[in-house]
């Protein structure tokens, strides 16, 4: 546009920016989800979950891990859009999609930090 605005994105695009994120909110739900039954099925299995806390720990360990992974991956791609972009040959619906999903990835990897150092001091006052 001649005012220097941006066009909203067509009804199609706005479909797939919406139903991209509804599947990505999902697949994130359902991880969710199978780490809360692999700890439920560990904790069933050792009886009153007091024993066996190294498959918990590991388990927690797993998952972690792959959410810090599945964290990276997102920032990655959120470059290679953002360079195709500049290149001038990204889709601008794509590029804003994947800013935005990297975006709110970091901030849930911070607010999980922040939530771990917050966990670790409380247990640090804890009297023995």
């Amino acid at each position: 546009m001649a005012d220097g605005r941006h066009p909203l994105p067509s009804a199609p695009d706005r479909a797939t920016m919406i139903s991209d994120i509804t599947t990505r909110s999902l697949d994130a739900l359902n991880a969710y989800g199978q780490t809360q039954k692999n700890a439920q099925s560990t904790t069933d299995e050792q009886g009153t979950g007091s024993t066996g806390g190294a498959d918990i720990v590991s388990s927690f360990t797993s998952a972690l891990d792959n959410a810090l992974k599945g964290a990276i991956q997102t920032g990655k791609t959120a470059e290679a859009q953002t360079a195709a972009g500049l290149s001038g040959k990204g889709n601008m619906s794509d590029i804003a999609t994947s800013v935005e999903e990297a975006k709110l990835t970091l901030q849930t990897v911070t607010t999980v930090r922040d939530r771990v150092v917050q966990a670790y001091q409380d247990v640090m006052k804890m009297t023995i």
